[in-house]
């Protein structure tokens, strides 16, 4: 059965885009079958500049620059068309289209029908954005009844010091039961690993792009296969893309 994976927020700079490119090369890593890339982001197609993973633009904006949700028709079509499984990056500003349209056209349950799985990336960050966050990720839970992940981002503010400290949150407790897995961004060093990081999201590489870039020196090299490794373990760890089906209700009790 195949996956496909909605990474939303209704807060913007939280690391969609950077969450999107990690999916996409996890899932081309760990299953070996096609990984068709998309950008619904009207206003910022971060991306789509990502070269090394041939990502499609899905333009949702009408010629007055309004957003049509009708467009997401399109993306659809190909999500159920395509082999191999999807990772989609869609934007603030649509946001609240897409929940709506998921839940008007009963997406969920229209894919599981098709035989494909539906799995919601959902990015959490620290500081003044965790408000906002955690509001984004309990309309998803609340609204769409699909698996979900949840990516504490620390970067720009430790949300809490372990993932067990997050599990002892509220709204993991409410949705436990929904929740596929907890992936934590770790806070490292600004002037090495954060350097690094950036480096390579404002270039707009890949892992393995940078891996032979010569740009990149070799402590540079060690210290994003040191991260990417963190991230895929944690991946590894949840089952991405095979423990897709949110639980049935005697197990949501027990």
């Amino acid at each position: 059965m195949k996956t496909v994976h909605f990474v939303l927020q209704g807060k913007g700079g939280v690391g969609k885009t950077f969450i999107s490119s990690i999916v996409a090369q996890y899932l081309g890593h760990a299953s070996g079958a096609p990984v068709h890339c998309f950008d619904t982001d009207p206003v910022n197609k971060s991306f789509s500049q990502i070269q090394g993973l041939s990502v499609q633009t899905i333009n949702i904006l009408t010629e007055n620059k309004k957003i049509d949700g009708s467009q997401f028709d399109q993306l659809m079509n190909q999500l159920i068309e395509l082999d191999g499984q999807g990772v989609i990056d869609n934007g603030a500003s649509s946001f609240v289209p897409l929940m709506d349209y998921l839940q008007e056209n009963n997406v969920p349950a229209f894919f599981k029908d098709s035989g494909i799985n539906m799995v919601m990336h959902v990015p959490m960050q620290g500081g003044q954005a965790l408000k906002d966050t955690t509001y984004g990720l309990s309309v998803v839970l609340d609204e769409l009844k699909c698996p979900v992940v949840v990516w504490l981002n620390n970067h720009h503010g430790q949300i809490d010091k372990t993932v067990d400290a997050f599990k002892d949150r509220a709204i993991y407790k409410k949705y436990k039961s929904q929740i596929l897995g907890v992936v934590e961004i770790a806070d490292r060093s600004q002037d090495t690993f954060g350097k690094d990081i950036r480096s390579m999201t404002e270039q707009n590489l890949t892992f393995d792009e940078v891996a032979q870039s010569e740009k990149f020196f070799i402590m540079n090299k060690q210290r994003i296969l040191i991260f990417k490794r963190s991230i895929y373990e944690q991946l590894d760890a949840i089952n991405l893309g095979e423990k897709n089906d949110v639980p049935a209700e005697k197990d949501k009790q027990a």
